[in-house]
This record gives C-alpha cells, sequence and structure tokens, in this order.
C-alpha cells in the first residue's frame, strides 16, 4: 500500500474517485505516477474557507507543479497534485492530518482566546511548501512592516523563477543580487549563509527546541524568525512568533502601554504547546474584533506615544 492510502486514482482516468471516509488517500492505479486526485477526510475539525474565503486553495510545488483544493459539503477535501509525492506535500501543507481537537478543548473557555477559539473551529494556518520559503519569509519580514515584506520576498520569487523555492535555488544567488530586490545586506547575507549551510528540508524530521537551537545560532536569526521557519516551514505549533509585531501591537492595546518585543512571549506563554498556533488565532481573532478588550484605536496610540518619547 503507498502513502497515500487507498484512495486517489489518476485524474481522468476510467476509474473516477472512490469516495470513501477513510482518512488516507490512496495511490493511483498503475503504479503511483501522477496526477492525483484525491478525496481526504481531514482529521478533527477542519474549515478550508477561514483560510480561502473563495473556497479553492491553490498552492505552487517545488518544480513548478500547483496543487489546488476545495472543501466538499461533507467536510472531506478534494485534493489535486502531479504526483504522489505532491499530494502528500499538499497535505502537509493544509494540514490536513494535525487534529486540533484538544487545543479547541483546553480553550474555548480561556479569557483572551476563547472567543476566537469558538468562532474559528476548523482554523489551520496554511504552510509553504519549502522550509527555503519560510526562511526567506522570515527574513524579509524582519523588522518591516508586512506589506513591504511581502513585496520583497515576491520580487525574490520572481528572480528565482520559482514560488517555491528550495534552498539550492536562494543559495546561488550573492547577497548582493538579493540586494537589488529590496533586502538589506545584512539579511540577504544572511539568508544566503543559512541556504548554503543548512539542509533546511531536513529540520522538518528534527524536535523543535533541536531546531530552534539550531537556527538561533545563526547571525542574523531571532525567535521571531524561528518562529516563523516553525509554523509556515515545519508546521509545528509550539514555537511562538515572539516579537511579531501583530502580536506587539495586541499585547499594547490590551496593558495600555507600548509592549517589548520579548513581552509577547509571555502572552503567549499559558497556552504551552500550543503557543504557536495561539498566536495565530490571536491574530486571526483581532482582526475579526473578537479579543476580549483589545482596541486597534489604543495600539496605535501606544505606538505614537513611544515614538514621540523616543
Amino acid at each position: 500500500m503507498t502513502p497515500l492510502g487507498r484512495q486517489a486514482t489518476r485524474a481522468g482516468g476510467s476509474a473516477g474517485l472512490r469516495d470513501t471516509a477513510v482518512r488516507h488517500a490512496s495511490a493511483p492505479v498503475g503504479g503511483g505516477r501522477g496526477p492525483i486526485d484525491a478525496v481526504v477526510s481531514p482529521a478533527g475539525p477542519y474549515r478550508l474557507r477561514l483560510v480561502r474565503p473563495g473556497g479553492l486553495w491553490r498552492a505552487p510545488l517545488p518544480g513548478g507543479g500547483e496543487a489546488t483544493a476545495w472543501q466538499l459539503s461533507d467536510g472531506r477535501v478534494r485534493l489535486r497534485a502531479p504526483t504522489e509525492a505532491d499530494a502528500q506535500l499538499a497535505r502537509f501543507m493544509l494540514a490536513l492530518d494535525d487534529d486540533t481537537t484538544e487545543f479547541h478543548r483546553r480553550f474555548a473557555r480561556d479569557r483572551l482566546l476563547g472567543p476566537t477559539v469558538r468562532a474559528l473551529v476548523g482554523y489551520r494556518p496554511p504552510r509553504l511548501a519549502t522550509v527555503a520559503h519560510a526562511a526567506l519569509r522570515a527574513v524579509c519580514g524582519q523588522l518591516i512592516e508586512s506589506g513591504r515584506a511581502r513585496a520583497i520576498e515576491r520580487a525574490i520569487l520572481r528572480g528565482v523563477g520559482s514560488r517555491a523555492p528550495t534552498r539550492r535555488e536562494l543559495g546561488r544567488f550573492a547577497p548582493a543580487e538579493l540586494c537589488r530586490y529590496g533586502l538589506a545586506p545584512q539579511r540577504a547575507t544572511t539568508l544566503v549563509r543559512l541556504c548554503r549551510t543548512v539542509d533546511l528540508e531536513r529540520l522538518r524530521e528534527q524536535p523543535t527546541e533541536r531546531v530552534v537551537g539550531r537556527l538561533c545560532r545563526e547571525r542574523g536569526i531571532g525567535p521571531w524568525s524561528c518562529g516563523v521557519i516553525a509554523l509556515e516551514g515545519l508546521g509545528r505549533y509550539d514555537q511562538p512568533l515572539v516579537g511579531d509585531l501583530g502580536l506587539i501591537k495586541l499585547a499594547s492595546s490590551l496593558t495600555g502601554r507600548w509592549v517589548e518585543p520579548w513581552e509577547t512571549d509571555e502572552l503567549l506563554a499559558p497556552y504551552a504547546e500550543w503557543r504557536g498556533l495561539a498566536g495565530c488565532f490571536l491574530l486571526a481573532g483581532w482582526a475579526r474584533g473578537l479579543v476580549p478588550g483589545a482596541c486597534a484605536d489604543t495600539a496605535r496610540l501606544m505606538r505614537g506615544r513611544r515614538r514621540r518619547a523616543a
């Protein structure tokens, strides 16, 4: 039996798609060559529309392919990908096998997080296809607004010629070349060194604590960058986004003063091994007005006072 289980068939094949309730979809008839068309039952509560309001998820894959997915009325997810390996990767990117039932059970009545946890049952942050892409996103996002960071990220991806870059594709650039896309020299150096010296994709095989310890030894990689790589590259829910600007604003709104980056770790500490996911829920909840006592106007006021005092 193949890793995908017993359900996918070749897209357009005469056998069609067998509709079953088993969790693992199957390899195509005839030896595992794509494309794959599978129906997958997510583990635990899952609502794809919470991350893709239009209902259709599309994501680039290494090598130039693309995976697509949408959720059926019975809760299962229809997934299409070029090959079985790509389908497995898409399952990881969608977090289909990561049951969050315990998270919702434990924190549904939490004073701060509870309203969001109850409102967003089935929300799971999507992941990137490669750890190298997550590293790129982490380095681009250091100390700048998210809009500017994403613009730099997109420019580099165009320069690489791939929307799902590997460490080799990023590592072949000299730091000066990346600077032409808007990346600061020190960050460009950090990214190139990281891609050339660390087998980033194999980090998915290691425990979070070891990964964070290894990455934090790299000059230019701090707790926030480790959080981005852990969440979006490794699919881990236990590493918080310490120092995330959105969480700083949220915490400042709650405390009535502009907080320091390290204080976001204290904000998320009560959620223990779910700290990374809790941070994502808080950000999603704040955007929807679901966090009790949080106000964007207060955050802006606190930030303005901090700037005037500097």
